[in-house]
């Protein structure tokens, strides 16, 4: 029997994730807040500050028309008013503001025990429930992705298994690693790599033990054919082992602020109890990528063929059969990025970005369908539908 591909969420624990989401909610918009007082003040205090260098100068050349003895005193006073010391004070209000501004948010921090999110994609009065029969993927998630705003979701925040949408985040902390001029740089397979992508049941470029790889290649392999040759290969490149890289996966995570709903185990997708996500947070993930241009890119391409090697001397062929396959559907617009995952527990799930006929950019986020096909129809019909002004 197949098992379970998410695990049931306890009530309680999920009132108590959705009161975390909300404290972070509320922190970030006081923090916002206060940034907008402090820049107003700031503002107001140079204001004061001009006033004052106005009125000395004006007082200087005033005297400077007095007699000798009027304007010897009148000098004197000028000292006086400049060796004041409304400067310093202006300046210390200034730094206490900051300081003070510092120590509310790392007090804020600390006592939540999290960080603030990267991306907040936040739900408004005309936000929707998917609910089209037509979309048989039990978690769903369209978001705006200028305004950060979520246009329509069903099950967003409820626990899934990513499987290999995890290779969005694989190929984003890759590429925020490796120096451009390393791209061609090339990396000797091993048997382990292979042997590890074999044994695992893995999707797999068709890499070789001993063959030197393009690091290049190992992006695209990864992003578009979800080899899992390629994505432990970048990994070992990158961190020196998976164990390394994964730890770095997790820590994105923090910066990005989803480490309380997402976790992974593995750079592949892999099933593990311990390795989960929900599809609000993989939208989190494809937003971060899509404004990296090497993931872009990589995320991007239709057909590509690797480098040749004394292995391949043709090079390997290799598709993103998302976007080869949703391409002449009509979605109002088009789908520019894609990275689809399956494996039993989790059944058919995709992650993609499109940009609208009006060139507004969304994206969309599906788990738990019932087949690749499916998968592709499901976020045809969920743009289709929930997109505003699209046609249904």
């Amino acid at each position: 029997m197949t098992e379970p591909y998410f695990e049931e969420t306890d009530p309680d624990e999920e009132r108590e994730y959705r009161a975390r989401y909300e404290r972070r909610q509320r922190m970030r918009r006081e923090r916002q807040r206060r940034m907008r007082r402090r820049r107003m003040i700031q503002r107001i205090l140079f204001f004061a500050v001009f006033g004052v260098v106005v009125i000395l100068i004006g007082t200087a050349v005033k005297s400077g028309r007095k007699a000798k003895e009027e304007e010897s005193a009148s000098q004197d006073q000028a000292v006086e008013a400049i060796e004041q010391p409304d400067w310093l004070q202006i300046e210390k209000i200034k730094e206490s503001i900051k300081e003070e501004d510092l120590r509310k948010s790392e007090t804020e921090e600390a006592e939540s025990g999290e960080e603030f999110t990267a991306y907040c994609f936040d739900e408004t009065e005309e936000t929707m429930v998917i609910d089209s029969a037509d979309v048989i993927s039990t978690h769903a998630i369209l978001v705006d992705e200028s305004a950060d705003t979520i246009i329509a979701s069903k099950s967003a925040r409820e626990r899934i298994l990513p499987a290999s949408m995890t290779k969005v985040l694989t190929v984003l902390v890759a590429a925020e690693n490796i120096p451009e001029e390393k791209l061609d740089d090339t990396f000797p397979m091993t048997l382990e790599i292979t042997d590890y992508a074999y044994v695992n049941d893995c999707s797999s470029v068709g890499f070789l033990d001993g063959e030197k790889v393009p690091v290049r290649d190992l992006f695209y392999g990864t992003a578009m054919h979800s080899g899992g040759d390629a994505a432990l290969g970048l990994a070992i490149y990158v961190a020196g082992s998976q164990e390394a890289f994964v730890e770095m996966m997790n820590q994105k995570l923090v910066e990005l602020g989803i480490a309380d709903s997402t976790h992974f185990t593995n750079c592949v997708g892999l099933y593990d109890e311990a390795h989960y996500s929900t599809v609000y947070d993989m939208a989190v993930i494809m937003k971060a990528a899509v404004e990296n241009d090497l993931c872009r890119e990589v995320m991007s391409k239709h057909i590509y063929t690797t480098k040749p090697t004394e292995e391949h001397p043709d090079g390997i062929e290799i598709s993103n059969w998302f976007l080869r396959k949703i391409e002449d559907k009509d979605t109002g617009g088009e789908v520019l990025c894609a990275k689809t995952g399956y494996i039993v527990q989790s059944k058919n799930c995709a992650v993609s970005y499109e940009t609208f006929a009006d060139g507004t950019p969304y994206i969309c986020v599906t788990a738990g369908s019932t087949s690749g096909w499916r998968c592709i129809y499901d976020h045809v019909e969920i743009y289709n539908r929930y997109v505003p002004g699209s046609s249904e």
